[in-house]
């Protein structure tokens, strides 16, 4: 079946600004100096945390290319018998280095879409593993494994691939045997969220319900370590996320109560994005997210009213934010207005 589009969001990627800012200091000054953003003009960016789960807003992207030189360079500049050697002098330093290398290379790859650069950083992130082990670096074995993760997540998604998803779905799962909730609960709650996307996008790819029931759970998972005041994006996102994949599972099983529940998760994302004061494009998406399940409800269930009602929601939607839509957004919701359009003249006709 073809299912309706809707839209996550992507929590920012903290691994990806650890490896930033632990290697900037392998740059020169007035490289180092272009890792900050421009914060001089305030121009809306209505793509941030919907790009992907390599975006940057601490360090300017400006500086990736520079830093994979400087990575690899400290790998390999001497020789691979040096590189060798230092990989024995100092195997901890050596693998740290490969997991850096490897978010920016990922980095790079959602940058440039570029399968072949997170295939290089899925190889640094096992050469990480060849040093780090659960049992003698039990935490830097578990960020490792969800580096792993997402890298093999955005890959997935990348080339609408199994393979890669079900390798990410393996590796946040090891994470999770290092971060539990009680002894790391944020990076329990990141792991759970990411592997929530990862279930969510296999689940589209194979049409199964099971994947997104898994998914589902996640996210619930994922709530139970989140509150507004300290993690609003991440409790939007979590909300937001839950509801597209059950959103899926009721067009997959046609089942109303199922898409209800997902409107209820996307109020939800809704109101603690406009109550937090997150972007508003972030409340955009959820809104435009909430009215395509009420119209996939309508047509399920021949709801006239509901189909006028979406109808309008959409035409608002179109004419008070404009400016908070992505263009391939934008042409979604002129889509559903047609779609809603349709179904309430459809049936008004039939009643008449």
């Amino acid at each position: 079946m073809n299912f309706s589009t809707n839209y996550i969001i992507y929590p920012p990627n903290k691994a990806l600004e650890r490896s930033i800012a632990n290697s900037i200091g392998l740059l020169g000054a007035e490289a180092a100096a272009a890792a900050a953003p421009d914060t001089k003009v305030a121009v809306a960016d209505n793509f941030r945390y919907a790009r992907g789960n390599y975006e940057q807003h601490r360090f300017s992207a400006r500086i990736y290319e520079d830093l994979r030189g400087a990575l690899e360079a400290s790998l390999t500049d001497t020789g691979d018998l040096a590189a060798k050697s230092s990989r024995t002098r100092e195997p901890l330093v050596w693998a740290e280095t490969q997991n850096n290398l490897g978010n920016i290379l990922a980095a790079l790859g959602q940058q440039r879409r570029d399968a072949t650069l997170f295939e290089q950083a899925i190889l640094c992130f096992g050469k990480a593993l060849e040093v780090f082990s659960q049992e003698s670096a039990p935490l830097e074995w578990a960020a490792t494994q969800y580096n792993l993760g997402t890298a093999n997540q955005a890959l997935g998604r990348l080339l609408d691939a199994t393979k890669p998803l079900q390798a990410a779905i393996d590796a946040y799962t090891n994470a999770l045997l290092v971060w539990t909730r009680d002894a790391s609960p944020e990076d329990w709650m990141f792991t759970m969220h990411q592997l929530g996307d990862t279930l969510h996008a296999y689940g589209k790819l194979l049409k199964g319900n099971r994947q997104f029931q898994k998914s589902v759970v996640a996210y619930k998972n994922a709530l139970a370590a989140l509150d507004a005041d300290d993690y609003a994006l991440e409790l939007t996102a979590t909300h937001n996320n839950r509801a597209a994949a059950l959103h899926h599972l009721g067009e997959s099983e046609d089942n109303p109560d199922r898409l209800k529940e997902a409107i209820n998760s996307y109020e939800l994302a809704l109101t603690v994005s406009m109550e937090q004061q997150l972007p508003i494009h972030v409340a955009v998406i959820c809104r435009v997210n909430k009215a395509t399940a009420q119209n996939v409800l309508a047509q399920l269930t021949n709801d006239a009213v509901l189909a006028e009602e979406i109808a309008d929601e959409f035409e608002v939607i179109m004419e008070c934010f404009a400016h908070a839509l992505q263009p391939l957004c934008l042409r979604h919701c002129q889509e559903q207005l047609k779609l809603a359009q349709a179904q309430s003249a459809s049936n008004s006709q039939v009643a008449g």
